[in-house]
């Protein structure tokens, strides 16, 4: 379970981190990125540690091979603790990036695996979406 004081820091920078990049505010996007980085490495291997924090500085991280990196560590992490919701949440995001890159067959990897593991989850939603983009990419 995530710490509720670690879950409202990064949440509040998420939101900060959103309206600096609507504004166009590269200065305050990057301070901001700073501070997500910082907390993530700071609560790196301690009992705070938490697949969400990571999740998230993937989410913000603007080079797509630095992002996927990132995400893999937080793919690790949700896998360690067997958190399906953040394992089918990491492994689609990390599918959106590959096909922005043109790895198709990464993206059918990790779409599967989104698959399999949000076969457990509630949101109804995002299993469609799951199945949608892995049905149009297997079509290709």
């Amino acid at each position: 379970m995530i710490n509720t004081k670690i879950y409202k820091a990064i949440y509040k920078l998420a939101e900060e981190l959103l309206e600096a990049d609507r504004k166009g505010n590269q200065a305050a996007f990057d301070a901001f990125y700073a501070e997500l980085k910082a907390l993530c490495i700071d609560n790196e291997n301690t009992d705070k540690d938490h697949p969400e924090q990571w999740e998230t500085l993937a989410d913000f991280t603007e080079d797509l091979d630095e992002a996927l990196v990132i995400y893999d560590k937080a793919l690790a992490k949700a896998t360690a603790i067997n958190s399906k919701d953040h394992m089918s949440s990491i492994a689609f995001s990390m599918a959106v990036l590959q096909i922005e890159m043109g790895d198709t067959d990464a993206a059918i990897t990790n779409l599967q695996n989104a698959k399999i593991t949000a076969n457990k989850i509630e949101d109804k939603e995002f299993k469609v979406e799951i199945d949608e983009l892995l049905a149009t990419l297997l079509a290709e």
